[in-house]
């Protein structure tokens, strides 16, 4: 009876390394590994929003650089003669309006916002936090025409009783979008204070300092830089406003001297025009976007040059 020997691994030879012995077997296909799969998503998202911004940013330049070039860009960003008929393109009356509007929103965006920060987080009782908190935060979720209609409805009015003007004005722009700013500085500084250490406050108190002594010479210290990039967003969504400032602002094309003055902004200016633009004049839009990008652009630089410094001033000061 003749035995029959089972198929088996290979043995390797005398003389023969295992590697050789083993050439001739199919080996199973490496599977994939999991992180390197997420990280590949990861990034093709991110170039995907950096390759989104660099085409708009691209069409956008195309399109308004050549006109600015034409007029002559001393003359587009420094003439005050806006006549789009007559081909006269000037746009320094928006830009000093949206500067205006910008600035007055920011003082009271930054006081309102950073000072309920300041409350929720130092002063307040949780249970009154859980009310306060969730309730501001609620604002960022209204509509931007909402704001304009309550504006034209209350606030336009009572400037125009009280105070003189025709009411829609620089003061009555920057306090609608100084409230539209306070979700955005109040959410993100009181997670900035949160976040500052414990033992910070603790060595303030053990200083024989008081509770408003600690929160500014110590929390509001050590957030610094996160406050500040709270208040850039701020910055961004005030600037960039268009439907509210609309509607209170009275879009005069006149630079405006005082914060009872009407005034038109950049966005204003390019939303009440596009719809019935052509030729020059539409590239005259797409200019003054150029413009409204190098402005957030030159903002948003300045502030977190500042920040910078300011934190690596700290970190040398210890």
């Amino acid at each position: 009876m003749s035995s029959q020997v089972a198929p088996s691994t290979p043995v390797a030879v005398l003389g023969q390394s295992p590697v050789a012995a083993t050439r001739g077997i199919a080996r199973p296909p490496r599977s994939l590994d999991p992180e390197r799969v997420i990280a590949a998503i990861l990034l093709g998202l991110a170039l995907t929003a950096f390759s989104g911004l660099a085409v708009i940013t691209a069409f956008i330049f195309k399109e308004g650089v050549p006109i600015m070039l034409k007029v002559g860009v001393k003359d587009f960003i420094f003439s005050s003669d806006w006549h789009p008929l007559e081909g006269n393109f000037g746009i320094l009356p928006m830009i000093v309006g949206s500067l205006a509007v910008t600035a007055g929103a920011m003082v009271i965006g930054v006081v309102f916002g950073l000072g309920c920060a300041v409350l929720l987080t130092q002063f307040c009782s949780p249970r009154l936090v859980n009310v306060i908190k969730p309730a501001i935060e609620l604002l960022a979720g209204i509509p931007s025409v909402v704001y304009g209609f309550i504006g034209v409805a209350i606030l336009v009015p009572f400037i125009r009783d009280h105070l003189g003007g025709p009411g829609m004005s620089v003061l009555a722009a920057s306090i609608v979008l100084g409230v539209m700013m306070l979700p955005t500085i109040t959410s993100i500084s009181v997670d900035a204070l949160r976040a500052v250490p414990k033992s910070y406050a603790e060595g303030s108190v053990a200083l024989v300092r008081t509770k408003w002594q600690s929160t500014h010479m110590v929390k509001l210290t050590a957030a610094r830089s996160r406050i500040v990039a709270a208040v850039i967003l701020g910055m961004g969504r005030a600037i960039g406003e268009t439907m509210a400032v609309i509607m209170v602002a009275g879009n005069t094309l006149t630079v405006p001297t005082g914060p009872l003055d009407p005034v038109r902004t950049l966005t204003s200016n390019i939303a009440l025009e596009m719809g019935y633009a052509a030729g020059d004049h539409r590239k005259a839009l797409f200019a003054t976007g150029v413009v409204l990008f190098l402005i957030i652009m030159v903002l948003n630089t300045i502030a977190l040059t500042v920040s910078r410094r300011r934190a690596k001033g700290k970190v040398l000061a210890r």
